[in-house]
């Protein structure tokens, strides 16, 4: 149990710093955004599970040689008074800080998760006064906006992708059904549910750094796997064109939300995540994310080898699964 902690906690360490880093900067998940996107979440659920299980064990360890034993041992304390002398005052306070971080991180998602849904549907009572169904086809509506707008909002059997009369009116056909493409995929993949989980992450711990590089990494790569989607039936140069037309009119209102106001009273572009705080929902489309999605399309690289990609599958595994075993026997290390 001593050595269990000790080794969740250096896992934690460099599963919140080092490793964040590193996977930000390289230039790899580009090539294969899927596998970065499984890595991500692997990280993520990885340093959560070390972080708290690494209180957890150290917490438990004078009174059990596992984590069963332990938690049996402490549930006797809670609620049948069982004598507390084991516990010394660190332990106790290991005990209150994961019971602590482990409500924080889950009423900061649902707290966000109703957020979210609550100005989504805002938005939806909003785009039924002020928006009309699109001939472009079922689950299409158009606002009447002179910006090149376009994003999508999810909703289940509610969902609708959203355009601009401005943005028909800058794109040839092509472009517009690359555009339309591109956002049916962000529904189609349920690339909301990942931006909800990366950015209460970011919210229930805002002091993390690498919580905004996760974030600002899935937010890119959601945008690239949608493009991956568009660019099996439309070519590069029409994507292209119509990612320029549609970021200049985001550009316009630098710095806002994903939902944005304006004239018409509705403007957005990109995955619309309603109900963030602007600064912790970037936008899909920022100046970085655009750039990012043009190089890559302008010089294309090879996707990387199946057995790098399952190397890092492999890996990922390896994540989820080693914090995992050091909680579920702890007795095997101390």
């Amino acid at each position: 149990m001593f050595w269990a902690s000790y080794l969740l906690a250096v896992l934690a360490i460099v599963l919140a710093w080092p490793v964040p880093i590193l996977l930000s900067r390289a230039q790899w998940p580009a090539r294969s955004p899927f596998t970065a996107m499984v890595l991500w979440q692997a990280i993520a659920l990885a340093g959560g599970l070390s972080m708290i299980g690494a209180m957890l064990v150290y917490g438990l360890e004078p009174v059990g040689d596992n984590l069963i034993a332990g938690l049996r041992a402490l549930a006797g304390m809670v609620l049948f008074n069982a004598p507390t002398t084991d516990l010394g005052f660190w332990h106790i306070f290991a005990l209150s800080a994961a019971a602590l971080l482990t409500a924080h991180l889950v009423f900061t998602l649902l707290l966000t998760y109703y957020k979210i849904e609550r100005q989504r549907r805002r938005h939806r009572e909003l785009l039924a006064l002020l928006a009309s169904p699109s001939t472009e086809g079922a689950g299409t509506l158009v606002i009447s906006h002179d910006s090149p707008v376009a994003y999508c909002l999810p909703g289940g059997a509610r969902s609708v992708t959203v355009l601009s009369d401005g943005l028909m009116a800058a794109l040839e056909p092509a472009e517009l059904r690359a555009v339309l493409i591109h956002e049916n995929a962000h529904l189609s993949q349920r690339h909301h549910l990942l931006l909800w989980a990366f950015a209460a992450w970011r919210q229930a711990l805002p002091w993390l750094p690498t919580t905004r590089l996760a974030q600002e990494s899935v937010n890119s790569l959601i945008e690239m796997l949608a493009d991956d989607v568009a660019l099996k039936t439309e070519s590069k140069a029409t994507l292209i064109k119509a990612i320029a037309i549609v970021a200049s009119g985001s550009a316009r209102t630098p710095g806002e939300a994903e939902i944005q106001p304006a004239p018409a009273g509705l403007a957005a572009s990109g995955l619309s995540l309603a109900g963030l705080d602007p600064a912790a929902a970037a936008g899909a489309d920022s100046a970085r994310t655009t750039a990012s999605r043009v190089s890559r399309l302008l010089s294309p690289q090879p996707q990387l080898p199946a057995p790098v990609r399952s190397l890092v599958l492999a890996g990922c595994v390896l994540l989820l699964a080693l914090p995992t075993a050091l909680l579920v026997v702890p007795g095997l290390f101390g």
